[in-house]
């Protein structure tokens, strides 16, 4: 919970559904977290589920939309690899199905040339004069950004950073 005063409970069903309309529609959110928020705002039973299918039947709420847009994100602006993003997702609560239409979404040159631009950029950091202890750190940095080892390991030995 946040601290300072807590929102009051909102009675009517109306201002609860155009308040989380309002609330997907400032970003794309996980069924998940407007679940929570309507709980928040006092909302459960039969009247939160009802809030929830009609977000969803009018398109304010869309899971398939915001995995892909959660992972597209994460990919493109904070340089996450799969792996990360997995773990973002499943936190959102988003089902394997939709996770896996996410991560395959992110395009695999794009992937790769991300993943060689870490690498190489982190390369140029790393004072390390033994071999190995360069290779292990370029490599904790890496899988920490959620790249898979395998891949990394391929991308070090095609770049000469191992």
């Amino acid at each position: 919970m946040k601290s300072g005063k807590q929102e009051a409970a909102i009675l009517d069903k109306k201002q609860a559904l155009a308040k989380a309309e309002s609330f997907c529609v400032y970003q794309e959110r996980s069924q998940k977290e407007v679940r929570y928020k309507l709980v928040e705002w006092g909302i459960r039973g039969d009247e939160l589920e009802e809030i929830l299918s009609e977000l969803i039947v009018n398109n304010f709420l869309n899971e398939e939309r915001f995995a892909k847009q959660y992972a597209s994100g994460k990919f493109n602006i904070k340089k996450w690899g799969r792996v990360k993003i997995k773990q973002g997702l499943k936190l959102k609560g988003i089902p394997d199905r939709l996770l896996q239409k996410a991560l395959y979404s992110i395009d695999d040159d794009d992937y790769l040339n991300t993943l060689t631009a870490l690498a190489e950029k982190k390369a140029e950091f790393l004072h390390e004069s033994n071999s190995l202890k360069r290779k292990m750190k370029l490599m904790s940095y890496l899988q920490g950004r959620g790249f898979e080892s395998e891949l990394i390991l391929v991308v070090l030995k095609a770049s000469n950073l191992n």
